[in-house]
């Protein structure tokens, strides 16, 4: 089992807490950005509140523990450790209760490269536990706009976790996929559902567009989010999102193994 003290450790170690790789100006701008409702960085998520520059970055102090202090604008940006634990600890409820009910779920991932282990371990575990984890428009095609234009991508499904890949990318069910923060995916695949009659999701799992189109669609939402990220928390504020965690998002895939087994363990489903 490991113990808080350790993940805390573990979490500054690999830099997924404390001073983390994503700048402060990068942090600064996509507030700037939300704040003009761009969809870059709404995520799919349509606000209710007016969020402005300075109310996203009291809602981030207080969500992530960067500082609140615009006059702050360089250097990299920090997440509080006790945070994202509490966030991990939430992540674990939500994943416990889906599991006592043995509920459907849907995972996916704008981060394959990074957070395709962390899912898909978590997906592992609750298939074996009785859930229905859920895998529909597998193989259909999805138009994302992106700065090089519209670009056509395929949706995919990788040990139970879905991505979207260029078009000739490695066949299916390899780990190679795109990183998008596009609510289209997570759009196409409830569609999908709903128009077959299929069963929805009662839980969405992942990041990204991932998680603020379900919340925005009314399905129930959790995932991980970095300080360049304000959808999520807003999400959250909002009633929309269940669970965002603070964390770094694109650090080695290896890093985020710990908390698999914290995440699993809090949910009573380590194997």
């Amino acid at each position: 089992m490991l113990s808080t003290g350790a993940l805390r450790a573990h979490l500054l170690a690999a830099r997924l807490a404390g001073p983390v790789a994503t700048s402060r100006e990068e942090s600064l701008r996509s507030y700037r950005l939300f704040a003009a409702r761009d969809p870059r960085v709404t995520l799919g998520l349509d606000p209710e509140w007016g969020w402005g520059e300075g109310d996203l970055l009291r809602l981030m102090a207080d969500k992530c523990g960067v500082s609140p202090d615009p006059a702050h604008v360089s250097g990299p940006d920090v997440i509080d450790p006790e945070r994202t634990l509490a966030g991990l600890d939430a992540l674990a409820g939500r994943i416990r209760e889906v599991a006592a009910r043995r509920g459907a779920v849907l995972f996916g991932t704008g981060h394959p490269h990074r957070l395709l282990a962390f899912y898909a371990a978590l997906a592992d575990a609750l298939s074996a536990a009785g859930c229905d984890v859920l895998t529909p428009a597998q193989g259909r095609c999805v138009d994302i706009t992106t700065r090089f234009g519209v670009r056509t991508y395929n949706l995919d499904y990788v040990r139970g976790v879905a991505l979207v890949r260029e078009p000739g990318a490695r066949g299916a069910g390899s780990a190679t996929g795109a990183h998008t923060h596009s609510p289209l995916p997570v759009r196409v695949a409830l569609g999908a559902a709903a128009g077959l009659r299929r069963r929805l999701p009662d839980l969405v799992v992942g990041d990204h567009g991932w998680v603020c189109g379900a919340g925005q669609l009314g399905i129930e939402a959790v995932g991980l989010a970095d300080t360049d990220d304000p959808a999520l928390f807003v999400g959250e504020a909002e009633g929309r999102v269940s669970v965002a965690v603070p964390l770094d998002d694109a650090v080695r895939s290896d890093y985020y193994r710990p908390l698999t087994r914290y995440v699993l363990n809090r949910a009573c489903l380590s194997q």
